[in-house]
């Protein structure tokens, strides 16, 4: 038993209860028998009768519900003194005597996630579509909400069932043959084991990598602007953002803390945080200063790509490029790294090309204004390559990392699966239990191979009343 509305006050509030036979707590709170699955308008009763409320009744008895058990909500107004009300109504009508014996004891308050997770336990929703409820919740773009609504309807689990059936199909052979090996009939090569193998590989690519834009969707990507002090920060972040979230002024070390904003591009979620320019702390005017750029550093090791703002207007000053140079080489060894030159208004387009051709030419770049937004379109597309994104196909499903986690185990193992059957009958044994810890890393993405702290892991973080 749960309020299933957000907190805070609304124009409609939901009480929602779920366990076995509610039947009765359904009749003591609304002084009539429900029909299943009708909307009944009427007053919800206290103890004495009395209305606490009118409002809409709807009882779902099992197992034509959302977790497959009895469910009863009560949509009343969003007070939360009236939601609070409809609660301590709904438990002392469960511990109150009918016919001398409670009429639903045991009704407690639902823990976060528990209504879903019923689900799950009674086979109406496997893990992924479960995960899906939490992220068609939070979903920070269109693009993120309809992939989760696929998720939710089935299609990353079917493709994933998909796998499994391959799989299954493929350990029948192999095990039969392990069984029957004085057979004359090659099992294997007859039913096109190398053939099959491949074929699976090529599914499971395909899902993997549609699993990562999934994830791409879901999770964002986090995007740190770095730089020296006054090279055009904030002005990039007020620039991304179409907003003036960060105080842009000429004295050096204006931005203290980190400033961060989400944005879409592409209906692809990419948080951007704005740090205090980087300096020696024998350079920073104060305490304070030397603190923001630790916590620059920070955010800078813990960022998906760190776009590094050079200021194309101080070219010619020599202590400038030094100190770019050694911000260069205090930067994390392997982060996707985009060199951006800022200020492309106040030099000549022969310095530019000067002033990139100093960095290696494989490194990402760009050059834009801040200020007057151009080369912004152009950067927003180097941020989606880098985070590998490619043009969003009305097939992709939401993901989680442990989903693509989950995927890739399954490949490896597959990868050392086909290695094993090009070596013949004599290492058949090794190539089942490859196929079987393939297997069993798929299954753990639907739930039906999961350990109980995963479970408790997943659903902990659901809102109550979920």
């Amino acid at each position: 038993m749960a309020v299933a509305t957000a907190p805070g006050r609304g124009a409609v509030g939901i009480v929602r209860v779920s366990g076995r036979g509610i039947a009765p707590l359904a009749q003591a709170l609304t002084g009539r028998l429900l029909r299943p699955r009708v909307v009944h308008y009427g007053p919800f009763l206290d103890d004495h009768g009395q209305a606490i409320d009118q409002g809409l009744a709807l009882y779902f008895p099992a197992p034509h519900s959302y977790t497959g058990e009895d469910v009863l909500e009560l949509q009343a107004h969003g007070g939360p003194v009236v939601l609070q009300l409809l609660l301590a109504r709904c438990l002392s009508a469960a511990a109150s005597a009918a016919e001398g014996r409670p009429c639903l004891p045991g009704l407690r308050l639902a823990e976060p996630g528990e209504f879903t997770r019923r689900a799950f336990l009674n086979d109406k929703l496997d893990l992924a579509q479960a995960e899906a409820v939490a992220d068609l919740i939070d979903a920070s773009t269109e693009a993120a909400a309809r992939s989760a609504a696929r998720s939710l309807a089935g299609e990353f689990s079917g493709e994933v069932e998909g796998l499994r059936s391959r799989l299954v199909e493929l350990r029948m052979l192999v095990e039969a043959t392990l069984d029957f090996p004085e057979e004359e009939i090659d099992f294997l090569e007859r039913a096109d084991l190398r053939g099959r193998l491949d074929r699976c590989l090529a599914q499971l690519d395909r899902v993997l990598a549609t699993a990562r834009q999934g994830a791409l969707l879901r999770e964002g990507m986090r995007v740190v602007i770095a730089g020296q002090p006054n090279a055009g920060k904030s002005s990039l972040l007020n620039a991304l953002a179409g907003a003036e979230l960060a105080i842009v002024t000429p004295i050096p070390g204006t931005t203290r803390d980190r400033v961060s904003e989400t944005l879409q591009i592409e209906g692809v979620p990419v948080h951007v945080i704005d740090t205090a320019g980087l300096r020696s702390d024998e350079q920073a005017s104060d305490e304070v200063e030397r603190i923001g750029i630790a916590r620059s550093w920070e955010a800078i090791a813990q960022a998906d790509a760190v776009l590094f703002l050079h200021d194309l207007s101080r070219l010619d000053d020599a202590a400038y490029r030094e100190a770019d140079a050694r911000i260069a080489e205090q930067l994390p060894a392997g982060a996707h790294l985009a060199h951006v030159f800022n200020k492309v208004d106040l030099v000549a387009p022969e310095r530019v090309a000067q002033a990139r051709a100093a960095w290696p030419p494989q490194a990402h770049a760009v050059s834009l204004c801040a200020r007057s937004g151009d080369g912004l379109a152009e950067l927003r597309k180097l941020l989606l390559t880098m985070a590998g994104w490619q043009a969003a196909p009305e097939g992709v499903f939401i993901a989680r990392a442990r989903h693509v986690q989950a995927l890739q185990r399954a490949r490896e193992h597959l990868v050392l699966a086909i290695a094993q059957a090009a070596h013949g009958d004599a290492v058949l044994d090794l190539l089942a239990e490859e196929l079987r810890l393939s297997h069993d890393a798929l299954a753990e993405i639907t739930g039906q191979f999961s350990a109980d702290d995963l479970l408790g892991e997943i659903f902990s973080r659901f809102c109550i009343g979920k």
